[in-house]
């Protein structure tokens, strides 16, 4: 769009916002403009009246009544949610559990579906398969929606005999895009309940609510759409195909897909709300810093079209102009079919309904009698709708030389598989295991997931480098209660002198703000820049082109936690944070993804051995790696000697002093499989000399 078409644009909107105020003051004086409704405010008695037909076929209505009228309940929970949204689905069974705890004739739960993207099927099908047991109205055409005033799902208006709102805004605290605490902090529906039901006013009437936007066929105004030619078919299919459909898609972590115009029509509002906030599409580094294969930009002309498609009103377009679906992959994302395909375990595991899941480990043995090499590994999750992550290790036998933290492959939504560069392969020792540990987000109904991961292998001979993990971490931090920007810095303690970075991985909790990745001293070259950190999406950043590691002086980042209550994902302000393993915890770790020449580490070996010929310098260089070794030596012998009590060269949960074994042993166990290996050790040694 052209500057003098924006500002005519622009100026239209600003007389339409002016209209629609100037309208809604002269309803309220009628007592019509519904959509102002507040919590305690009765207006006129009929304002909140209606009768409508549940799914079920029952006549239902909701009229104001006196207090001798025994059969009317003395208050009435008007609720509206959405078959597919995310929060609609985890709140709708909460409904039902607030309704079982008062005696009939108290309390009265109704719910309202008003999206247009909802079929009857569709309500049907979320009522059945979350169990709800209170009436649901089928707000075809969002007349109830509109009465009330509503905008999201799901939002709830408590309403006592004479229809007054009592309470108005969420359920509770625990769930909102986002954020997913261990248990709501704030119960603020059934708390307006119980003291209105013992006398008392509702000590918080009005909360926000918050969720998806709620899909109108029509919406109550006067104001025309912008006139222009954007259409569904021409011009808003491509852009979601370019940025969306790779998610929003049948089987895939996307709540609801994008493959009719009916679908996306009813989630316009809120796919606008989401990429505006940039919330979508997912990616968080900063333009400015580093050039990423995997980058996930959408350009401000693709937002633009979405933009003006909705102010237009949503043209459909012609349908025979809608291009072809993109063709999309199930199941593996390889180069070809896996050689081999391995489930986390002999059986799904349980996902609840709700709450907080801990990290779960499974450990496979595939069996390896030699050393395999890999050039494609991929983690396919059972049930996509709930693993919020998975990351497979590799755990060596003992004793094994080892590259590395030993991580495979990952599982994040969104994430793209990105390629390996020719003659780049990974090591997995013979007789090794694979550890999967899984992240679940339960999404309110019960699942079973049985995770797997698919490996492509390639001949020793046709390997020119040995892909590795590298890891900075720092296990020693505290951050101080109601600290708003906590920094915390680590570094890569020692890269080889030849290869390559590939890529970066940040990884921190629900107080982690920003990541910042320099390759010097000094601060002063960015590699990667991350201002607002997501804990919900675990990006792997894949650099544009491979950055030499003879050009690095070194790898450090710093990371920045927020530990006031003006981060809303904060699980408590109040305490002292350190490392752990739970999201209520924090860790400051950051993977990297480097390629050596397999040559590399034999031609060191032989310049220790010959000597050098590159004069003092580089005997000097050699003196310190020397020294370097051994106090990574010493360290691992003082850990070994103080907690490995049965002497087979690793430390196991139960052999750590107990203080340890619940509070730090993470610390020492890397990849979260209870025990600590001698290489796990030498890793976290090197990181400290």
């Amino acid at each position: 769009m052209d500057r003098e078409n924006k500002n005519q644009v622009d100026g239209i909107r600003s007389k339409q916002r002016l209209i629609g105020q100037i309208v809604c003051v002269a309803a309220l004086l009628l007592g019509q403009c519904h959509s102002a409704i507040s919590a305690g405010n009765t207006g006129k008695e009929s304002t909140l009246s209606f009768e409508a037909r549940t799914i079920s076929g029952e006549r239902i209505q909701v009229a104001p009544r006196g207090a001798s009228d025994d059969s009317t309940p003395q208050l009435t929970v008007v609720c509206f949610l959405g078959a597919e949204c995310p929060m609609a689905r985890i709140y709708g069974p909460r409904l039902t559990e607030i309704a079982a705890q008062f005696p009939a004739g108290q309390v009265q739960v109704i719910g309202i579906d008003s999206n247009r993207q909802d079929s009857f099927a569709d309500i049907r099908d979320y009522v059945d398969e979350l169990g709800i047991s209170f009436p649901f109205v089928h707000d075809k055409d969002n007349l109830i929606a509109d009465q009330f005033g509503a905008s999201r799902t799901p939002e709830v208006f408590l309403l006592d005999r004479h229809l007054a709102v009592r309470y108005h805004g969420r359920i509770d605290d625990q769930y909102a895009p986002g954020i997913n605490r261990s248990k709501p902090q704030r119960r603020d529906l059934l708390i307006a309940i119980q003291e209105l039901l013992a006398g008392r006013a509702v000590s918080v009437p009005e909360t926000t609510a918050l969720g998806c936007l709620i899909g109108r066929v029509t919406k109550k105004t006067t104001i025309p759409p912008v006139q222009n030619d954007i259409t569904y078919s021409k011009h808003v299919v491509p852009v979601l195909q370019k940025h969306c459909v790779e998610c929003h898609r049948a089987g895939e972590i996307g709540p609801f897909a994008m493959d009719s115009y009916g679908e996306v029509a009813g989630w316009a509002d809120t796919m606008l709300e989401t990429i505006d906030n940039g919330r979508m599409p997912p990616w968080h580094a900063n333009p400015k810093y580093g050039r990423f294969q995997n980058a996930r930009h959408m350009p401000e002309s693709d937002r633009q079209i979405l933009r003006d498609w909705v102010a237009g009103g949503l043209k459909p377009g012609d349908p025979a102009r809608v291009p072809s679906p993109v063709e999309v992959v199930d199941g593996w994302q390889l180069q070809r079919q896996p050689d081999l395909v391995l489930d986390m375990r002999d059986r799904p595991y349980l996902v609840p309904k709700d709450g907080v899941v801990e990290y779960q480990y499974f450990v496979v043995d595939p069996g390896f009698t030699q050393d395999k090499w890999v050039t494609g590994a991929q983690v396919v999750p059972g049930s996509r709708s709930v693993v919020h992550h998975a990351i497979v290790f590799v755990r060596p036998p003992d004793g094994e030389r080892f590259r590395g933290v030993g991580w495979l492959s990952a599982y994040v939504p969104g994430q793209r598989m990105m390629p390996l560069p020719e003659g780049r392969a990974r090591r997995i020792p013979a007789g090794s295991k694979l550890v999967f540990q899984m992240h679940y987000t339960p999404n309110g109904k019960p699942q079973q997931d049985l995770s797997r991961v698919g490996l492509v292998f390639t001949r020793d001979e046709d390997v020119t480098h040995e892909i590795f993990t590298l890891i900075a971490l720092n296990q020693e931090f505290e951050i101080p209660p109601h600290a708003a920007e906590h920094p915390v810095r680590a570094r890569v303690r020692s890269l080889p002198r030849q290869g390559e970075l590939l890529a970066v991985t940040p990884h921190m909790h629900y107080r982690g703000t920003s990541f910042r990745l320099f390759s010097d001293p000094e601060d002063t070259s960015i590699l990667l820049d991350v201002p607002n950190y997501d804990f919900n999406w675990q990006h792997t950043y894949a650099f544009a082109e491979p950055i030499p590691l003879a050009g690095l002086e070194q790898l450090r980042f710093e990371a920045v936690f927020n530990n006031s209550a003006d981060n809303p994902f904060n699980p408590d302000a109040d305490q002292w944070v350190t490392w752990g393993d739970q999201t209520w915890e924090e860790m400051a770790v950051a993977f990297f993804e480097v390629a050596e020449p397999r040559n590399a580490a034999k031609a060191a070996a032989s310049v220790a051995v010959t000597g050098s010929t590159d004069g003092p310098e580089r005997e000097r260089e050699l003196k310190r790696e020397r020294e370097r070794e051994q106090k990574i030596n010493a360290w691992v012998t003082r850990a070994l000697t103080r907690m490995d009590a049965d002497n087979d060269g690793q430390i196991s949960k139960d052999e750590a002093p107990i203080v340890v074994r619940h509070f730090n042993f993470r610390r020492f166990d890397l990849n979260g499989d209870d025990v600590a290996t001698e290489e796990e050790l030498r890793e976290i040694a090197a990181g400290l000399y």
